[in-house]
C-alpha cells in the first residue's frame, strides 16, 4: 500500500533524526568523562576517542526506547503539522491502520537492538574496557586491592588480578570442610590456566589447619583442580551490563549454583528484557501523543516527548539502584517501569481512539 510505505519511510527518517541527535549527545558525555583520564599511564586523546567509538553500539541500545519515542513523534508530528494525517483520516484510514507503519518499523528497531546486544555491543564494550585498563595500567578487578572473589561448595577463591586470559596473579584458595571450618589456605604468586580443569600454581605456600596445629608446606608449583573454566574467570572481570544475554544466563546459573549473590547479574539480564518492553511502550505512547494533540506545533510535541523520555530514564535508574540495594526481585525491578508505561500507553490509546 502506497500510503503505508510513505508513512513507514517518514518514520525511518524520524528514527534517523532521533539517532543523529541522541547518539552524538550521549557519546559526547562519554568522551568528556574519558578526557579526564588523559595523561594517566599511557592513556592519550586518541585512546579516549577510540574508547568512545567502541561504546557506540552500547549507547545505541540504551537510547533505543527514546529513539522510538522521539522518532515516531518527529514523523507523525510532521505529518500532522502538514495536515497529511487529516487527509489520511478523511481518505478512510483509521488511526490503527496509520499506526501499523511506525509499529512495524519499531519491531525492526527491536530486532536490530537484539542482534547488537548479543553479537556486537558486548564484545566491543569489553574490548574498550580492556584497552582502557591496559593504557591506565589498571587490572581487571572488582575493587581497588580487593581482587576477584568467587566460591563453590568447598573452596573460596581470590584472584588478585588477571594478567591476561591464561595468567592470574595473586591467588588465594581457602578450602573448607562440610561444617564450614577452614582446612587449608593456599597462597600462590601466580597461576597458569592450563585448561578448563587444571590451574598450575607457582611459588606456592600451603597452610594446613588440624586442631591447634598449623602445618606449612612450600612448593615451586602445584596443579590445582579448578572449579572455574577460563570463560568463567573472564566473566567475573566484566561489568554485568557488558555481558551478552547468553553470558548473563550462564553466569547467573553459576553464581546461584555456588550459593553466591547473583542479584547484580540477574538485574542486568532482566533490564535487557525490560529495555525491549520499554521500547514497545515508547512506540505505543508516541501514537496517541501525536493524534491527541494534532493542532499543537511540532516543537511543543518534541519538547514534551523529550521531557517524558528524561523522566522515564531517571525513574528507571532510581528504581534499579534502590531495588538492588533493598534486594528486591530483579525481574520486578526491571519490568515494572516498562510494563507500567505499556499500561499507561494502552489507556491513553483507548481514550484517544
Amino acid at each position: 500500500m502506497v500510503i503505508y510505505r510513505y508513512i513507514a519511510y517518514q518514520v525511518q527518517i524520524g528514527f534517523m533524526i532521533a539517532i543523529a541527535i541522541l547518539l552524538p549527545l550521549f557519546s559526547f558525555f562519554d568522551l568528556l568523562d574519558q578526557l579526564d583520564d588523559v595523561g594517566r599511564g599511557t592513556y592519550r586523546v586518541h585512546d579516549a576517542f577510540w574508547y568512545t567509538a567502541l561504546l557506540l553500539p552500547r549507547r545505541f541500545i540504551q537510547i533505543a526506547p527514546f529513539v522510538a519515542l522521539l522518532g515516531t513523534v518527529i514523523a507523525l508530528g510532521k505529518l500532522a503539522v502538514h495536515s497529511e494525517l487529516i487527509a489520511m483520516r478523511v481518505a478512510g484510514l483509521s488511526p490503527l491502520r496509520i499506526s501499523l507503519a511506525p509499529l512495524s518499523i519499531g519491531m525492526v528497531l527491536l530486532l536490530s537492538v537484539a542482534a547488537l546486544e548479543q553479537f556486537v555491543a558486548p564484545q566491543l564494550q569489553q574490548k574498550a574496557i580492556t584497552l582502557r585498563a591496559l593504557a591506565l595500567e589498571q587490572s581487571a578487578e572488582l575493587g581497588k586491592n580487593l581482587g576477584i572473589w568467587t566460591r563453590n561448595e568447598k573452596n573460596i577463591l581470590r584472584i588478585g588480578h588477571m594478567l591476561h586470559t591464561k595468567k592470574a596473579i595473586g591467588i588465594e584458595i581457602l578450602q573448607i570442610d562440610q561444617e564450614g571450618f577452614l582446612q587449608t589456605h593456599t597462597l600462590a604468586e601466580s597461576a597458569d590456566i592450563v585448561n578448563d580443569d587444571i590451574w598450575r600454581l607457582n611459588n606456592v605456600v600451603i597452610r594446613t589447619f588440624s586442631g591447634d596445629q598449623i602445618t606449612i608446606q612450600h612448593a615451586d608449583f602445584l596443579d590445582w583442580p579448578s572449579f572455574l573454566n577460563p570463560e568463567d574467570v573472564l566473566t567475573l572481570t566484566k561489568p554485568p551490563e557488558s555481558l551478552s544475554p547468553v553470558e548473563l544466563v550462564r553466569h547467573v546459573e553459576f553464581l546461584r549454583s555456588t550459593s553466591q549473590d547473583a542479584d547484580a547479574y540477574a538485574l542486568a539480564l532482566w533490564r535487557k528484557v525490560g529495555s525491549a518492553f520499554m521500547t514497545i511502550a515508547m512506540l505505543l505512547l508516541s501514537i496517541p501523543f501525536v493524534f491527541g494533540s494534532i493542532r499543537t506545533g511540532l516543537s511543543n510535541k518534541l519538547v514534551f516527548a523529550a521531557l517524558i523520555g528524561v523522566a522515564v530514564y531517571l525513574i528507571d535508574q532510581i528504581i534499579a539502584n534502590v531495588g538492588l540495594i533493598l534486594h528486591v526481585n530483579p525481574a520486578a525491578i526491571a519490568l515494572v517501569p516498562s510494563l507500567t508505561m505499556i499500561i499507561v500507553a494502552n489507556v491513553w490509546l483507548r481514550r484517544t481512539f
